[in-house]
């Protein structure tokens, strides 16, 4: 007999918080006035508020309005207008990929589930099983490729000495990687560092992965966000579809249309040929079907509604810009506030960076005093979100990392 008092899990562990959900979580939990969360990556309005676009209420209004509206199960690959709308933004409409239906797209929880569902079919049906990431990275990355299956290793990206790009390292370890191996490339606005290679360098890269038969796995989650233009933005995974190459894109609308909480993005598969991309489609089916089996209506919805109306549209990339505008216009503010304290270094990577985040060159040590004598939250590895920061808490941070420069090793 079972002893019913003692839980069959006693056995189990406490996990540790998420490094980046567990900052939020602590910020939570303080109760000083001046406090300041810049560990969410989520956009923030200038008072420190979570924005729900214009253009995103007026889609959703048209869509509640809608009588024909139902709530039936979604395809397993989710919804074909959303679909191709979303194909057509990140390839564009005049992309021969797309026009030749060379494009297997399905409809995945956010950029995490397009991730996922993407890692999952190649590590099923691709011969190499080893996924190269940028070392840093987004923490959830290693996560999902291993879970999916891939083994995975790191290439070099980012330089401390000049906070910058470490392109030679980068190209040496791409080069010495096997024929065939997978890379994961952050399309732009690279997340933790805000560092992006040139349209020179990803030219560099794409001819070295080419000629290794190297196959590019974009995550692409601040399409439009980080410069204000989606065509811009796009341009690194634009370059490697144009050489009739095959190419992985994981999209994900949580910040270009602060649709954090409704989980909707795609991941696109650009094949040789129509054929093979059919084939494809009908694999992804079958990685989708036993995981979530199809997915949700709502968000999907509301971007294909934006997509395919040219005013809504239009109104979204004016609302988009203004977003990437206050985010590079915190960035020369925060630069000219420590640059008028004389905080000691070079900190013009802040303007040079680009995207949510900006990685401060802070140590665990200086970030662990900011958040004990300033209340100020951050990752332990020095990210902070520029955009939960405003002109009136700029001096705040500044004064905390002039005095954790000065003060802390």
């Amino acid at each position: 007999m079972s002893d019913h008092s003692t839980s069959v899990f006693a056995q189990i562990a406490r996990a540790s918080e998420d490094p980046i959900l567990g900052v939020t979580v602590a910020y939570n939990k303080d109760s000083d006035p001046s406090k300041l969360n810049l560990g969410v990556g989520a956009y923030r309005t200038e008072e420190g508020k979570p924005l729900v676009l214009n253009v995103v209420r007026q889609a959703e209004q048209k869509l509640v309005n809608d009588p024909a509206r139902v709530k039936e199960y979604l395809p397993i690959v989710g919804l074909a207008d959303f679909n191709k709308c979303s194909a057509k933004l990140i390839f564009g409409a005049d992309s021969p990929a797309i026009q030749e239906n060379r494009v297997a797209t399905v409809q995945c929880l956010s950029g995490t589930g397009s991730l996922r569902v993407g890692g999952e079919f190649l590590a099923k049906h691709y011969y190499e099983k080893t996924v190269y990431i940028p070392s840093p990275t987004w923490g959830n990355h290693p996560k999902i490729f291993t879970l999916a299956g891939l083994s995975v290793k790191t290439y070099r990206y980012y330089d401390p000495a000049t906070r910058g790009l470490d392109f030679q390292g980068l190209l040496e370890d791409l080069g010495n990687a096997p024929m065939g191996a997978i890379v994961l490339l952050h399309a732009c606005a690279h997340n933790p560092t805000g560092v992006d290679p040139t349209l020179d360098q990803w030219d560099q890269i794409r001819k070295l992965m080419r000629s290794k038969g190297l196959l590019p796995f974009f995550d692409s989650a601040y399409q439009g966000f980080a410069s204000g233009s989606l065509d811009a933005d796009a341009q690194s995974v634009r370059m490697f579809v144009a050489d009739g190459g095959e190419c992985f894109a994981a999209q994900s609308y949580a910040k270009n249309m602060g649709l954090y909480a409704e989980r909707v993005g795609a991941l696109s598969i650009v094949c040789k040929t129509a054929d093979v991309a059919s084939r494809v489609e009908s694999q992804l089916k079958l990685v989708i079907r036993p995981m979530y089996s199809n997915p949700p209506l709502h968000g999907a919805s509301i971007v294909a509604t934006i997509l395919k109306d040219s005013n809504l549209y239009n109104e979204w990339t004016v609302e988009l810009k203004a977003m990437a505008d206050r985010i590079i216009s915190m960035r020369k503010q925060l630069l000219e506030a420590l640059q008028a304290r004389g905080t000691p270094g070079d900190w013009t990577h802040i303007i040079k960076q680009i995207g949510m985040f900006t990685f401060t060159g802070l140590n665990a040590e200086q970030v662990a005093f900011m958040r004990r004598e300033y209340h100020i939250y951050m990752t332990s590895d020095g990210r902070i979100s520029m955009a939960g920061l405003s002109s009136k808490t700029v001096s705040h941070l500044a004064d905390a990392m002039h005095a954790a420069v000065t003060g802390v090793a």
